[in-house]
């Protein structure tokens, strides 16, 4: 085991003899890892045996030349910001930092080259590694900012709604441990799981808060009806969609954001249907993100197991049988089935939740 407070150096060369010079040249100042190819190099990195600042990294080796190693360090985004360093020959130059390289050192070795040019890429590293925290806090700094305000908001429209509050609570919790149960059994829905992993579930729950945001602009007479609406209310406040739609719009700019993604998706779409004849704009299946059909179980669910001004509430089973009945029309298919799988979480979080 080498001193944990100093950088590791990874040097990958099947020549036992490069190994031991390029240790000889940095043991004073490095812990030196080796591997003798590109294949064993990978494993170390991908089990995480080891965590090397910087790779110094043959080009001639067998199993896997320096070329495909890096090819792969760069497809992985746990590798590809780790500084590679080719060991070459002159002719080879050009190529190693066309590859990727962050530099070389040519054959035969010579010692200040490599000290100075394994210390500098490092310090490079470092700085870089240390700009990049900054950018991460202030980055998580706003997020919590533009969280805490969109759950305001949330709140607010609840209020507004006469609800308790805790509609949007219970629907994030819904949505959550739906999330999770697929791609927990992501053998059962492999598609959905990898689907719902790459679209970052944490944001898809957080943005499951301003589902019903575009309730600002309905006028109270609609909105706090205690009956059934008319036909004509009733295409009134269908247009909530489309208003959520353009708040989240003008709130979240950044249009590469997954925030604003998720936000409008779910704002927007969480009411289109399976069948195509939901609202607004009548689009069906898999053209409805999946992060809206998601919340479109979960809000409904909520709904009907809360008693409201113009309802009473339904029993857990009867909630959970009508989800069912709409498996395939109003519904996705797979995800009705996997709320059924774990139906029990969603009763528990209506009961501990009111």
């Amino acid at each position: 085991m080498g001193n944990e407070n100093i950088p590791t150096v990874l040097v990958v060369d099947d020549v036992d003899i490069n190994v031991m010079i390029l240790e000889e040249i940095l043991q004073a100042d490095y812990n030196i890892a080796s591997a003798s190819d590109g294949k064993e190099a990978l494993e170390l990195l991908w089990k995480g045996k080891i965590f090397p600042k910087i790779v110094l990294l043959d080009v001639n080796m067998p199993k896997m030349d320096g070329f495909e190693t890096i090819k792969r360090m760069k497809e992985d985004p746990r590798l590809r910001r780790i500084p590679v360093i080719f060991i070459t020959t002159l002719d080879e130059e050009s190529k190693a930092l066309a590859a990727g390289a962050v530099d070389f050192i040519s054959k035969p070795f010579k010692e200040d080259v490599v000290k100075l040019r394994v210390k500098n890429q490092i310090e490079l590293k470092s700085y870089s590694d240390g700009l990049e925290e900054m950018v991460l806090e202030k980055t998580k700094e706003v997020t919590e900012s533009l969280d805490s305000m969109l759950e305001a908001m949330a709140n607010i429209i609840e209020y507004r709604n006469l609800e308790s509050g805790s509609h949007v609570k219970r629907v994030q919790l819904y949505t959550k441990v739906l999330i999770e149960y697929i791609t927990n059994k992501s053998s059962r829905y492999p598609e959905y799981a990898y689907q719902l992993m790459l679209l970052d579930p944490e944001i898809i729950v957080k943005s499951v808060a301003l589902h019903d945001v575009g309730k600002i602009g309905i006028p109270d007479k609609i909105l706090l009806k205690p009956g059934r609406l008319t036909p004509e209310e009733f295409e009134v406040m269908k247009t909530h969609t489309i208003i959520g739609k353009k708040i989240v719009e003008s709130i979240l700019t950044d249009k590469e954001s997954v925030h604003l993604q998720h936000y409008r998706d779910i704002a927007y779409c969480h009411h289109e249907r399976f069948d195509g004849k939901g609202y607004p704009r009548g689009i069906s299946g898999y053209d409805i993100p999946l992060a809206a059909r998601v919340a479109s179980i979960a809000d409904v669910y909520d709904a009907l197991v809360c008693a409201r001004v113009y309802k009473t509430a339904f029993s857990f089973e009867d909630a959970v049988k009508i989800i069912m009945d709409g498996s395939g029309t109003q519904f996705d298919p797979q995800l009705c089935k996997a709320m059924f799988e774990i139906q029990d979480d969603f009763k528990t979080i209506a009961e501990n939740l009111k």
